[in-house]
């Protein structure tokens, strides 16, 4: 009886420690995945200051947590519940869903460059629109177009985190997908919160009260951010296009082998390597997103009242 309860406590003492070893390779694997969705991290980021364009500025960071929260939501309560479930009884269906998801990010990449070389008469339309609805409506409107962007780009960023824990245990799928979930969030939210503000400090650092060094530096701030907002959306929309196509390059074995080749011919430079596969990436990703958008073209025209459902948030 004794040797058996002796057997059962080693039996219990090993199972602690594999899983306190399993629990240590918790933060390894959050640093991995975070680095395997960086481009989407930076299209996050990237999208976002734009909902809160031309609103009351003392709503700017109201706006931008109430947008946090419910990615920060969507991420632990669905998508990643979702993910584990999808990954336990149907794992075939996790790539052709990444697959689809970077399908959607090439066609709004691509949305976005054609809209960049291309004329919208439309648009004073839009802002007559919007002068017909008050501001609270106008700030919800912008909320939840933000979340809807989000959502997809939550949904790719949960569904590759997944993809680095598989075949682990179940409680190290959990927690580095839940840690990604919180950690990502924060981060992106947190450096777009400091994005829209600092031109209010840049402001702030003018004041007489200060060194001048410290003011020329506030007026500095505050003359960049313009530019560096600018910078950030072609940033965005690269890094959408490269993800996207990324994402279904790794989903298709021959395209997947032929991105390894390129990282394989140039890994004594890692940084040209780096550049020469996001650029074809990119490339590809533009092809894709055209393909994409003469597809919703053409259902548009088979199926009626489609006209207007495939505008991207």
């Amino acid at each position: 009886m004794a040797s058996g309860l002796f057997a059962l406590l080693d039996d219990v003492s090993a199972l602690v420690k594999a899983s306190a070893a399993s629990l240590d390779d918790v933060p390894a694997q959050v640093a991995k995945t975070t680095g395997k969705v960086s481009g989407i991290v930076i299209d996050d980021t990237a999208v976002t200051p734009k909902y809160v364009v031309g609103l009351d500025p003392s709503r700017e960071l109201s706006i931008i947590f109430q947008i946090a929260k419910k990615s920060l939501i969507n991420k632990l309560f669905i998508l990643t519940p979702a993910a584990l479930v999808l990954g336990y009884f149907a794992p075939w269906a996790i790539t052709p869903i990444l697959m689809l998801g970077g399908a959607y990010l090439c066609f709004e990449g691509y949305e976005k460059v054609h809209s960049m070389f291309s004329k919208h008469p439309a648009v004073a339309v839009e802002s007559e629109q919007l002068e017909k609805i008050t501001p609270e409506e106008l700030e919800q409107q912008r909320v939840k177009g933000a979340v809807r962007t989000d959502i997809i780009l939550s949904a790719e960023i949960m569904a590759i985190a997944y993809s680095q824990v598989v075949g682990q245990a179940i409680v190290n799928q959990i927690l580095v997908m839940l840690a990604v979930a919180v950690f990502i969030t924060v981060a992106v939210y947190g450096f777009v919160g400091l994005i829209v503000k600092a031109d209010d400090i840049g402001v702030h650092l003018t004041q007489d009260k200060y060194p001048p060094a410290v003011q020329k530096l506030g007026r500095g701030i505050v003359k960049f951010m313009p530019r560096f907002l600018s910078i950030l959306s072609y940033v965005g929309t690269v890094a959408m296009l490269w993800v996207g196509a990324e994402i279904i390059a790794h989903g298709i074995p021959v395209t997947s082998h032929l991105l390894d080749d390129l990282a394989r011919s140039l890994a004594h430079l890692p940084v040209v390597a780096w550049l020469a596969k996001a650029l074809v990436c990119a490339v590809a990703g533009l092809g894709i997103g055209f393909v994409v958008e003469k597809l919703v073209l053409l259902v548009k025209k088979v199926i009626p009242g489609k006209q207007d459902s495939y505008k991207v948030g």
